[in-house]
């Protein structure tokens, strides 16, 4: 179930931080009616983080296979060629 909590709520941070680590959901924290910011327990935080890049390393290589698939890639050494002329390297 959603946590929403006025920001006063905050003042007593022992109580404010076991309602944070007791939620299994993130707490949402209202001013004036309205959400201000969200907190979550730092793990749960953590592996949103490692979701978030799992998707964008997903997406790159799905973009990767399409290009492949279509044929809009160049091979290894070409493309080692060209960035040592690009940089002179």
């Amino acid at each position: 179930m959603a946590v929403c909590v006025p920001v006063r709520d905050m003042k007593d941070t022992a109580a404010f931080a076991k309602l944070v680590r007791e939620s299994s959901e993130p707490v949402t924290v209202t001013k004036n009616g309205y959400s201000e910011f969200v907190v979550m327990r730092a793990e749960d935080y953590d592996l949103m983080r490692e979701e978030v890049a799992k998707a964008r390393l997903l997406r790159v290589l799905v973009d990767a296979d399409r290009s492949y698939e279509a044929g809009d890639f160049v091979g290894g050494p070409t493309f080692v060629s060209s960035m040592r002329e690009k940089y002179g390297l």
